[in-house]
């Protein structure tokens, strides 16, 4: 049973690794489209933000359809509307019609199916995989994530030469398809429903709210989530800024580069997560991670140079899996999983809230205050320049070094909350056995 659940995930993971590589592809595209067009890193920021708010908004809801659905045919279902979002943007650029609006429409679109394909995929995994075998999984969802940023950039910078930005969301569109016929033609176990708690007898709102009740009663998972959601506050502003500042002093081919880098460090860490694990203090894990990730994150802005950039995104993305990869075993582990749909789903919300924060300030904060003060020649901005250079962009690169010690020293904060530094001991394991089914039958899952 373990082994045969296992080689289901892999046949998942399989067409959700293709689809994520085909949508990289666009990102990267789209991303470079925009910035060329407008010039702005503002309106580049605004896509950022379309892809995220809808689906915070969303969540909550969406977890209860989660533990409500067929987490099958969730899947199917977000996978289609974000595939058909893809194929009327490449319809409008056929028909040269593409205006930067209709990018925010689609960026909305995306983001409302994977408020339902996250958690989806996430509980999902806790059912086709042995409890054992857990760190394993996520260590290869980390390594597809990782995967698409290494392949993306370098093989979108080649094919938007040689078919330009219609044929790269084409195959988007084509991943997407891909994607949808395994999950169709695959048997995903699922919770078995009790008869005398059924969800329809129960309000959707109320049910909604479980999720949050599960994550309030449980201190050290609010601290959790208050960790994630500092550093995707914090990332957005990376995520932002990091393509502008590379263009600042260098060209697509070398962000390319830079970028493709990063993602190998990113591919190396979810491959030792798959093949080694992680250490046994998960939680330790998570924290060490964060704190080597603030700091190299600092590097990235020390010199207008594609190495600072590589080396200080080579190591942050290499934490990366480590931190997501024991985070999301500690949440599979611990919460129950005929919750996990809304729990999950209200983790990703709450993670992801101030996100929006930063893809809305971080233009006016670099254009109004970082890049005028490295402008003047002031006693403070000079000895900065000194250390970090002088130019356009500079004034990027000091608010990447700030938010990234900003960054470790929050970790650092975190983890001297007793309740989160013992989170896996003070809570029980919730999966050592669980039902599911799978066709007409009950099957339970052993902790094997």
């Amino acid at each position: 049973m373990g082994q045969q659940s296992f080689k289901t995930f892999v046949t998942v993971w399989i067409g959700q690794l293709i689809s994520i590589i085909g949508t990289s592809l666009t990102s990267f595209g789209i991303g470079v489209w925009v910035l060329k067009e407008t010039g702005s890193v503002t309106q580049f920021s605004l896509i950022l933000m379309f892809a995220s708010v809808p689906a915070i908004l969303v969540s909550p809801f969406a977890g209860v359809i989660v533990d409500r659905w067929k987490r099958k045919w969730v899947l199917v279902i977000s996978d289609s509307l974000a595939g058909l979002s893809t194929l009327v943007i490449f319809l409008l650029l056929l028909t040269n019609q593409l205006e930067i609006w209709h990018i925010y429409i689609a960026s909305a679109v995306a983001s409302l199916s994977s408020a339902f394909q996250s958690p989806a995929y996430q509980s999902s995994i806790t059912l086709m995989v042995p409890k054992a075998q857990l760190i394993r999984a996520n260590g290869m969802v980390q390594m597809a994530e990782a995967t698409s940023v290494v392949i993306a950039p370098l093989l979108a910078g080649f094919l938007v030469v040689e078919i330009g930005i219609k044929g790269i969301i084409l195959i988007d569109f084509v991943t997407f398809l891909f994607a949808i016929t395994i999950l169709l033609f695959t048997k995903i176990p699922e919770i078995q429903q009790s008869n005398s708690a059924t969800p329809s007898k129960i309000s959707f709102l109320k049910d909604a709210l479980t999720g949050w009740k599960y994550i309030m009663d449980r201190p050290g998972l609010k601290g959790l989530i208050l960790f994630f959601a500092v550093s995707n506050l914090l990332l957005g502003f990376f995520n932002v800024l990091l393509q502008p500042l590379v263009l600042s002093f260098s060209n697509e081919k070398v962000l390319g580069a830079c970028l493709s880098f990063a993602g190998i460090g990113m591919l190396l860490g979810g491959l030792i997560v798959s093949v080694w694990g992680c250490p046994k203090n998960r939680i330790t894990t998570v924290m060490i991670s964060g704190a080597l990730g603030g700091i190299f994150l600092a590097v990235t802005g020390m010199k207008p140079s594609p190495y600072f950039v590589a080396i200080g995104g080579f190591v942050l993305f290499l934490m990366l899996p480590f931190a997501n990869g024991a985070s999301q075993t500690i949440w599979q582990t611990k919460v129950s999983p005929d919750v996990q749909g809304r729990v999950f789903a209200l983790r990703r919300m709450i993670s992801i809230s101030l996100s929006p924060v930063a893809y809305i300030s971080a233009g006016p904060i670099v254009e109004k205050i970082f890049e005028p003060f490295i402008a003047r020649d002031s006693g403070a901005s000079t000895v900065i320049k000194s250390i970090i250079g002088n130019g356009t962009g500079r004034g990027m690169a000091l608010f990447l070094i700030l938010i990234g010690l900003v960054w470790s020293v929050t970790t650092i904060f975190i983890l001297m909350n007793p309740r989160v530094r013992r989170i896996e001991a003070e809570l029980p394991d919730a999966i050592d056995i669980h039902n599911v089914t799978n066709k007409n039958q009950t099957i339970t899952a052993l902790d094997t």
